[in-house]
């Protein structure tokens, strides 16, 4: 059984992120799954990966996908791989607004 690609933690939620920095546009695009069975929400930023300015991007993009401000998104882990986990900071109203982003029911 595939793994959910978010879950709550005790300060939010912990969100797996495929990146692909220096597309066409900044766009979140649904979601992929490694041959492990684990999920990861795919997005696409404009920005090059040097320097921290794709991961900067992709937070201010899932910030304004989730409707918070921009502090409350941090890249976690795999700051220069291809998969991160992006911290969400908030209560349990982010899980709603992960629900919607991801298509994926309650994964905590």
């Amino acid at each position: 059984m595939a793994r959910a690609s978010w879950r709550m933690v005790a300060v939010g939620a912990e969100l797996r992120v495929r990146a692909t920095p220096n597309a066409s546009k900044d766009a979140v695009e649904g979601l992929g799954e490694e041959a492990s069975g684990q999920r990861y929400l795919k997005v696409r930023v404009r920005a090059v990966p040097e320097k921290g300015k794709a991961n900067a991007a992709i937070e201010a993009l899932l910030a304004k996908a989730l409707g918070l401000p921009k502090s409350a998104v941090s890249v976690e882990k795999g700051e220069t791989q291809r998969i991160k986990t992006v911290r969400i900071v908030g209560d349990q109203s982010i899980a709603g607004a992960l629900q919607a982003l991801t298509g994926e029911g309650d994964a905590g």
